[in-house]
């Protein structure tokens, strides 16, 4: 407090000092970024690599998922800590897992029933969505969806290759095919049938569809209904469980605690 100067001898008259601030209300917390448009489906432009490689298009898919769904499942772990404080790794895993179990039998739902060309795209959609699920579920328990290492999970927990030394060595000639432009799919349209057969085998040992050369040796339309729906949630399901007890082991997400 300071005084005002004295005049004509009267006492120096006090001066209240300045009202203190008012503190605001706190700031709101960071906002998160909304969600990606992440594709439901694979890219026009992955298909095209699928098709003129498709030997190796279970690993074109895992290095595509995790460019384009990565940053997806890593947004949706952020804003779902934010909106549910103190929710578990596990908690999250379980959202996903239901989340895109469901997605799976959909999608199966809906491309099962137009013989060779639908099934091949049901089980890449099938594919897909599990990768999306995989990359979520890591996400949960705090393992970076984003990282490179994800492509090679991809492949081990889809049973492409049984370890991470041969996913890696599939994955390097699939990025050097990817950069040098595969030149397969040119070939003439008599090729075409082989190509849809091997690609679609492919994806349905990587989506975990069994008897996958049977069923695409033979499609009937009423056992594609079947295959989209039934065999879609039970491959994804069995995913799952793979992937919650791999990153629960690599997190640094707490996880629920046990019951009983």
């Amino acid at each position: 407090m300071t005084d005002s100067v004295p005049a004509d001898g009267q006492p120096p008259v006090p001066v209240p000092p300045p009202p203190a601030a008012v503190p605001g209300p706190p700031a709101p917390p960071a906002a998160v970024p909304a969600g990606l448009d992440a594709p439901e489906t694979p890219p026009a432009t992955l298909w095209d690599r699928m098709r003129d490689d498709p030997q190796y298009a279970p690993e074109h898919l895992a290095l595509e998922a995790v460019r384009r769904l990565g940053p997806e499942a890593a947004q949706w772990a952020q804003r779902a800590r934010t909106e549910q404080p103190g929710v578990t790794g596990d908690a999250l895993a379980e959202q996903a897992v239901r989340r895109f179990v469901n997605h799976a039998r959909l999608s199966g739902a809906v491309s099962g029933a137009a013989g060779l060309p639908g099934a091949v795209i049901d089980v890449g959609v099938l594919a897909w969505t599990q990768a999306r699920m995989v990359l979520h579920v890591a996400a949960a328990y705090g393992v970076d969806p984003l990282h490179t290492d994800r492509a090679t999970d991809l492949l081990v927990l889809q049973r492409v290759h049984k370890v991470a030394e041969s996913a890696r060595l599939a994955l390097g000639v699939a990025a050097g095919r990817e950069r040098a432009g595969a030149l397969f799919g040119r070939s003439g349209q008599h090729q075409l049938g082989k190509v849809m057969l091997r690609l679609g085998v492919r994806l349905a040992q990587m989506a975990g569809v069994r008897a996958a050369k049977r069923v695409f040796a033979k499609v009937v339309p009423g056992a594609a209904i079947i295959l989209g729906t039934w065999a879609n949630s039970s491959a994804t399901k069995d995913l799952a469980e793979r992937s919650r007890a791999l990153y629960r082991q690599r997190g640094d997400a707490v996880p629920a605690p046990r019951q009983g």
